[in-house]
């Protein structure tokens, strides 16, 4: 009896141990976290590098911008399609963009969709596509002889608000919010996007001495609210609005908003946050991200933290404790990070390599902080901040991740396909993997893991993904192509397969045990497929 007491004790120690050491692995390498680079199109900040780019160079940078973030171990880009009125995709509703093609209104030539090309290009490296709106900013400057006739300044005059240097849509209006859910609606319905996303401006950034003149519209819908309330109302109205436009077309495309770092400061609400900054979310911006959690409005929050860990007014490891603290649990929270400031910012904090990696590590620490978003693209292209990404594909990066399943949308995946056979073809670089597809299916990825021997394989733990391939047809049987060299590296292999919603089925275990030679008029060598 003491022997077998001893035993169990022995045994209970064992699995808190093991438990222990899972929990702490999935922390510094989690499988499932979501990593986004924003690219900007706005003033060719990434993308486009200038408006006068030809299509070839245009496709080649983009290619670039995806290959270098894929080789870092990203999941996801956040693409803007829509800075200024403008579209960078063919539209009813918007002239042509001319950061693109250098004229608004004018169409590219040679020409082609660019956002259905970039969509095509983004799910080929197995990467998440979002969708990036800027709703309520018309024009970036005063200059309406620039505009397309097709622009909404010059259709709608009524419609828009000059402040500061640029002109704003006038969200106290029901025909600018009906507009402007049309907008997001054309494209969810046109485009196998991934998410919709707007960034943080609603109401403009507060400029000193200066008024957003919405006065007579609010005098005409204000409803008795106060004119704060009202513009809240405003936002609040649009983003419900957006939400259902969404959903009703495609479930699994998500919604997700990155707003400015700060909802109110504790010194005027003690929900607020222990920060001093000039502007904040609730009371200048007019937008409340905690009212689109609560009423289930959005799928992801991506508050923007551009500040150093420990920098006196919006301290970034605060403001991270607060974010994490006020989640409600039913909407996916990630950080933006700003790359930016990397060797640039005035804060020396930002001179340190190890500032960013250091912040990921601290978001790591809280269980509902579920990954990050960089702004900008541009800043880890051509060796730059080298030693920054040298830290984090050694370190926090060193394994893929897969994204996040959409919020509230955990289920098992049925109906997913049958492994038939791997091969590896001796004459060319390439392996393939011949799949069966079920009729009713609605897989969207294949998933392999790779090990040197078949027990090793942890489908856990992300140091064993070797690449995700994008099911592009529905047919009954599938071939994709994977490099020879990493099915010739892995004596063993297991196949799982992804949803639209970003479910992972169970993987089926497939062990190489012996390999024959084919006939010469078809010099492949066939792996024996064993299912475990």
């Amino acid at each position: 009896m003491t022997q077998n007491f001893s035993a169990a004790v022995l045994s209970f120690f064992l699995t808190v141990l093991f438990s222990a050491t899972q929990a702490q692995v999935n922390t510094m390498h989690p499988k499932n976290e979501f990593r986004a680079v924003w690219i900007a199109t706005v003033v060719n900040i990434d993308w486009p590098k200038t408006s006068l780019d030809g299509v070839a160079k245009q496709k080649a940078d983009f290619i670039e911008i995806l290959d270098t973030y894929k080789k870092l171990n990203y999941n996801a880009v956040i693409v803007q399609i829509r800075s200024v009125g403008d579209a960078f995709y063919p539209s009813k509703l918007a002239p042509w963009s001319r950061y693109l093609t250098g004229k608004e209104g004018k169409a590219p030539d040679p020409y082609y969709d660019p956002l259905e090309w970039m969509i095509n290009e983004t799910h080929a490296r197995g990467f998440e596509f979002h969708a990036w709106f800027n709703p309520f900013r018309a024009t970036f400057d005063l200059k309406k002889e620039t505009l397309s006739p097709n622009h909404d300044m010059i259709k709608h005059p009524e419609w828009m608000i000059k402040y500061g240097e640029k002109y704003y849509y006038n969200p106290g209006l029901p025909e600018v919010q009906n507009h402007l859910v049309a907008v997001v609606d054309e494209v969810v319905k046109n485009y196998d996007i991934d998410a919709v996303h707007f960034d943080d401006y609603f109401y403009p950034y507060k400029i000193a001495g200066q008024d957003f003149n919405d006065s007579a519209s609010y005098r005409k819908y204000g409803n008795g609210l106060s004119l704060a309330d009202w513009r809240r109302q405003n936002v609040n109205n649009y983003v419900k609005c957006t939400n259902y436009a969404i959903k009703k077309l495609k479930p699994w495309v998500q919604f997700g908003i990155s707003p400015f770092g700060v909802w109110r400061n504790k010194s005027v609400d003690p929900r607020g946050s222990d920060t001093q900054s000039g502007q904040t979310n609730y009371d200048d911006l007019f937008a409340d991200p905690m009212a689109w959690m609560e009423y289930g409005w959005i799928d992801y929050l991506l508050p923007q933290l551009y500040w150093s860990i420990e920098h006196k007014t919006a301290s970034y490891s605060k403001l991270l404790k607060w974010w994490s603290e006020n989640t409600n649990g039913n909407t996916a929270i990630y950080i933006g990070n700003s790359t930016y400031k990397i060797n640039t910012d005035s804060d020396k904090k930002w001179n340190n390599p190890m500032e960013i990696p250091n912040q990921i590590d601290l978001n790591r620490s809280y269980p509902n902080i579920q990954g990050n978003g960089f702004f900008s693209a541009k800043w880890f292209l051509n060796n730059n901040n080298k030693a920054v990404t040298d830290i984090l594909i050694n370190n926090q990066y060193k394994y893929p991740a897969l994204p996040n399943v959409v919020p509230q949308s955990k289920m098992k995946v049925e109906d997913y396909p049958e492994v038939w056979d791997i091969n590896i073809d001796k004459e060319s670089d390439k392996g393939t993997i011949t799949i069966k597809y079920p009729e009713k299916s609605k897989i969207r990825y294949l998933l392999v893991y790779g090990a040197k021997n078949q027990n090793e394989i942890d489908t856990n733990h992300p140091k064993y993904i070797v690449d995700k391939i994008q099911l592009k047809e529905k047919k009954a049987a599938l071939t994709f192509e994977i490099p020879k060299c990493y099915l010739e590296k892995h004596n063993a292999c297991a196949i799982s397969f992804i949803d639209y919603y970003g479910n992972e089925s169970e993987a089926t275990v497939v062990k190489k045990v012996t390999t024959t030679k084919t006939p010469k008029t078809n010099s492949k060598i066939q792996t024996t497929l064993h299912h475990e």
